[in-house]
């Protein structure tokens, strides 16, 4: 198999890189940031997920997958650390709570308080899913970059995809800020970037951008012990001492300010122990979110240009990387990405 470039080095670019490195292809990754996971992916919450939440079009067959692939990762990559918490989520009543998915518990005050001491007022029920972690985004994207490289990738920073190189029909690589790069498959990962680059193409790419605030704070290391989903916000522990906050999304620089201090007192609310809580910064990412679960697949008939663009990335990014990286390399469709295929204009 010939080169193939893969444009954007966040969790899902990182992932495919990663895995076609270590199957020997000659890749080369282009990312036009300083580091990667300068996108949204370093402002994502990281909820690694294997049940529960909103799945939609292919993601729910992919889904299955995603806990295991991230073991595999923890044994490939030593430096890859996932954090096993479980979650805890309620709504504001216990009527508008979700029905217990595979995997998941309806459990009572008592067993919430012991899951979450730390909790002044632990509600009468929510739902316990064990199984659901947590990760450092951009730590994970470091290590598949670094692992990508050990295997002889070549990765370029600082390094930003103006468009296609379209000859005579064919898509024969991408221009960049710093020239041509020629690949037999662009292989492209930019979120809410890929459909601009795919204007010339015939593929039907309907990605909006979805606005999202994620505030960090430090604490107490252990504060919060799982991944809290309370009507009015959510909280993480990334790092011993360090957790994430959605803050819930507001357009104005003031009113966003505002917003992230709100949701720095709903956490010291709930939690006993919080008064050194301090807000350490704030970004908001878009998100990009395919009208009809991720699109996955080649957007051109003779295969030269590739896209991968999903929502739930952080969890998904392991298993489609190992699975576009099968079939980039075999040739033959995966089975579980059938539901996954670009549409045609």
């Amino acid at each position: 198999m010939s080169a193939v470039v893969v444009v954007g080095a966040g969790i899902v670019g990182s992932s495919v890189a990663y895995h076609l490195a270590r199957r020997g292809i000659p890749v080369t990754l282009l990312e036009q940031g300083p580091a990667p996971a300068t996108g949204v992916t370093g402002d994502s919450f990281a909820w690694v997920r294997g049940s529960g939440g909103h799945w939609p079009g292919g993601a729910q067959d992919l889904r299955e997958y995603a806990l295991a692939d991230y073991r595999r990762l923890e044994n490939e990559l030593p430096h890859v650390t996932v954090r096993r918490t479980g979650s805890l989520s309620w709504a504001d009543t216990p009527a508008q709570d979700s029905r217990p998915g595979p995997g998941q518990f309806r459990i009572g005050r008592s067993d919430i308080a012991a899951l979450e001491p730390n909790l002044r007022h632990p509600p009468d029920q929510a739902i316990h899913t064990p199984s659901d972690a947590g990760v450092d985004p951009t730590a994970l994207a470091y290590a598949l970059v670094a692992a990508a490289s050990a295997h002889g990738a070549t990765v370029l920073h600082n390094t930003a995809v103006t468009s296609l190189q379209v000859t005579s029909g064919r898509v024969g690589g991408v221009l960049t800020s710093t020239g041509l790069h020629a690949a037999a498959t662009v292989v492209l990962t930019a979120g809410t970037g890929v459909p601009k680059l795919c204007e010339p193409l015939s593929a039907d790419l309907a990605i909006a951008a979805s606005p999202a605030t994620l505030a960090r704070v430090t604490a107490p290391p252990g504060l919060v012990k799982t991944i809290v989903a309370r009507p009015d916000f959510e909280v993480r522990e990334v790092r011993d001492g360090d957790l994430l906050l959605v803050v819930p999304h507001v357009e104005g620089t003031a009113a966003l300010a505002q917003a992230a201090q709100d949701a720095l007192q709903h956490l010291k609310t709930a939690f006993q122990g919080s008064d050194q809580c301090r807000l350490l910064g704030y970004r908001t990412g878009q998100r990009p979110m395919p009208a009809h679960g991720p699109v996955i697949g080649y957007a051109t008939n003779d295969r030269s240009v590739y896209v991968a663009v999903m929502h739930s990335a952080i969890t998904l990014a392991p298993t489609v990387g190992r699975l576009i990286a099968d079939e980039l390399v075999t040739g033959r469709p995966a089975p579980e990405l059938q539901r996954c295929r670009p549409r045609a204009r």
